[in-house]
């Protein structure tokens, strides 16, 4: 085995040298990587991942006494839901002692063995040419996550289409269902009449945006985990940017399809993009996370040695142009509670979406919890970097001491000493002005914190404006995804599930907040719209990722024990959308809060594509409007919510 690898990394080595390529002296490694990615079609990687199923998983996966699922079976899965029961769900002790691209090449092998989850797409391709050459033309309804740099997920009436007037009359125009998903996280980009959408399997599409019919779509070995950004080069040129569930960043061409460029990266073996990946003026800037999180839970594993940070990198080729880190290298700290060795400082991942602040030249970013001791200044806090070098200008720093990891929720000996809240900055900042013309940034925390904090502190800890918690948050809970700016109003959705925690009320709903004050306009719960068995409630979020529920799947549909609002909320000057984890989306009016419509997407659809899929948890980025028309992506069950597989087009009548 070693030795085929040797000869495949020759291979791919002299082919590289042959083309004259520069990168591979650079980063040999990242460079041999991108290249076997590239031509994986001609590269023999899925016979690789079969050797190293035979070697790894066979004893129990091709033997029926050990009631574990077969080859054939787990070929029914996407790549990715292979990746994260290998990395952190119920396979992940088994899978410890494999790398990152080992459990790769096993995930992609088995999801190789699937030849008929994609034998519809040739009934569901469109029947008219495509115009301008499959250029993305016309006007650009989404681009980014924060439909905009500024990140307030703001659109326009012009542009938006919906009104008080019409939202009443949204009905379902068609659905596409995404077959071997069960998480619908990549927010489109809409431009003129074309959706580029993103699957956790293994697709990119370009789809028409006004019937679902297929216009394009590519094959990734990952599938795409982030969501997607359109960038225009300063020669006119166009590229969708998105990350990949290795942590690669892909550069594609809109109208075929084709990479232009690939680069991985991460900052260690466990480095992972949650957030989206923001452009600016040939620059593109990525927010790197880490499932470290996750497997710290593991008691095998030694913790903790990764950290979040921002690369940098230059929009028209993927070179690297800086890196920030937000600690320091981890070091030995000494013994945990089962006498492995422990290090530290790690953890303050960075899984929101980087802001644009063209006047100052800087970006701003939040951060997570320290994952280990000691802790640092730079978790759970704001960011302002300079977006030429990186250089930090200045910081805020809204809980000390938060250090936590999953091994706090079972006691686990990886468990830090006085654990914090697990209160991560995951709403990305939002920068906006106040009355006065002056600039602000407001911040959602999972503590349930909302901060308004000055574009100019007067010093490098930052100045806060105003603050105000409006609840009281909880691992999976508080704002979560992300808030968004009407006018002088910010709408903040929150998330909080029921938990036994001692002085705990969870406050699920829709707040609107003004921003020069931080007064609460409206607050509209939201609740349980049916009547949930207590013994039967979940295990807590990554827990129940790898123990399963305690309900079935039908029961799970019939009553979701989770209904908060975790997804980004989106905007207009007379509306606000925001979506559940039971699966119900509603508009809102901004000036009142009243419900002006609502629709149910946790149940099963005929698909328009041609198969059969189910809706669920609305999260992440849950929707986006365009021109009368509203796209939902309906499904989510990462921490034990509501699987689904669903983008969902309603129209106005």
């Amino acid at each position: 085995m070693k030795k085929f690898l040797f000869v495949i990394v020759l291979l791919a080595a002299g082919i590289w040298f042959g083309l004259g390529g520069r990168e591979l002296i650079k980063d040999p490694m990242g460079t041999l990587e991108a290249f076997a990615v590239r031509h994986a079609d001609w590269l023999p990687l899925e016979r690789i991942g079969s050797s190293l199923f035979d070697e790894h998983c066979a004893t129990c996966h091709d033997n029926p006494a050990m009631h574990a699922p077969t080859r054939e079976a787990l070929g029914g899965f996407s790549k990715e839901t292979v990746m994260i029961a290998m990395e952190f769900g119920k396979m992940q002790p088994m899978a410890a002692h494999l790398s990152k691209q080992e459990r790769g090449l096993i995930a992609m092998y088995l999801a190789g063995t699937d030849t008929q989850s994609y034998d519809w797409v040739e009934a569901a391709r469109c029947q008219k040419p495509v115009e301008n050459g499959g250029l993305a033309s016309g006007p650009e309804y989404v681009t980014s996550w924060g439909l905009g740099n500024n990140n307030r997920r703001f659109v326009s009436s012009d542009l938006a289409g919906i009104d008080r007037g019409n939202v009443g009359t949204l009905e379902l125009a068609w659905s596409f269902a995404f077959p071997k998903v069960t998480d619908m996280r990549s927010q489109p980009v809409i431009i003129g009449d074309t959706l580029y959408v993103g699957d956790k399997a293994k697709k990119l599409y370009a789809l028409d945006r006004k019937t679902g019919c297929i216009l394009r779509e590519a094959d990734f070995l990952t599938g795409v985990r982030s969501s997607i950004t359109l960038a225009r080069l300063s020669n006119g040129k166009q590229l969708l940017i998105f990350a990949d569930s290795l942590a690669t960043v892909f550069a594609v061409d809109p109208a075929t399809l084709d990479i232009v460029w690939q680069t991985p990266a991460r900052l260690f073996d466990k480095s992972v993009i949650t957030g989206t990946i923001t452009y600016e003026n040939n620059r593109l800037f990525v927010p790197i996370s880490s499932y470290e999180v996750a497997v710290s839970g593991s008691p095998s594993h030694i913790c903790c040695k990764s950290h979040g940070g921002v690369i940098a990198l230059d929009a028209s080729n993927g070179d690297e142009l800086w890196q920030w880190h937000a600690t320091e290298n981890a070091s030995l700290q000494g013994l945990n509670a089962d006498g492995q060795e422990q290090y530290g400082p790690s953890g303050a991942v960075v899984w929101t979406t980087p802001a644009v602040d063209t006047k100052r030249n800087r970006i701003y970013f939040g951060t997570g919890e320290n994952l280990s001791h000691p802790a640092t200044d730079t978790s759970d806090a704001i960011i302002a970097l300079d977006m030429g070098s990186g250089e930090l200008a200045w910081r805020f720093q809204a809980i000390e001491g938060d250090v936590w990891n999953a091994a706090c929720l079972n006691n686990g000996a990886n468990c830090p000493e006085n654990a914090g809240g697990d209160f991560d900055f995951g709403a990305s900042v939002i920068l906006t002005q106040l009355p006065d013309g002056s600039d602000v940034l407001l911040a959602g925390q999972k503590s349930g914190e909302v901060f308004a904090l000055s574009a100019d502190p007067d010093s490098a800890d930052g100045e806060v404006l105003w603050r105000n918690r409006i609840s009281l948050g909880t691992t999976n809970g508080g704002i979560h995804w992300g808030m968004a700016v009407s006018g002088q109003r910010v709408i903040v959705p929150v998330s909080d599930p029921e938990r036994d925690r001692e002085g705990y009320t969870p406050r699920p709903g829709l707040y609107a907040l003004d921003i020069s004050s931080g007064e609460i306009l409206w607050q509209k719960p939201v609740q349980r719209a049916c009547d949930f068995d207590p013994a039967k409630r979940p295990l807590i979020g990554l827990a129940a990722m790898r123990e399963g529920g305690r309900q079935t799947l039908e029961e799970q549909y019939q009553c979701s024990f989770y209904y908060g609002l975790s997804s980004a909320a989106t905007v207009t000057p007379e509306l606000a959308f925001s979506a559940g984890l039971d699966g119900r989306i509603r508009a809102y009016d901004i000036d009142s809060g009243e419900i002006l419509w609502q629709v149910e997407t946790a149940i099963p659809f005929d698909a328009t594509n041609g198969i059969k899929g189910h809706g669920g948890a609305i999260d992440v980025a849950g929707q986006v409007v365009a021109d009368g028309w509203l796209y939902v992506l309906s499904g989510y069950s990462m921490f034990g919510q509501l699987p689904g597989n669903m983008l969902l087009a309603y129209r106005v009548k």
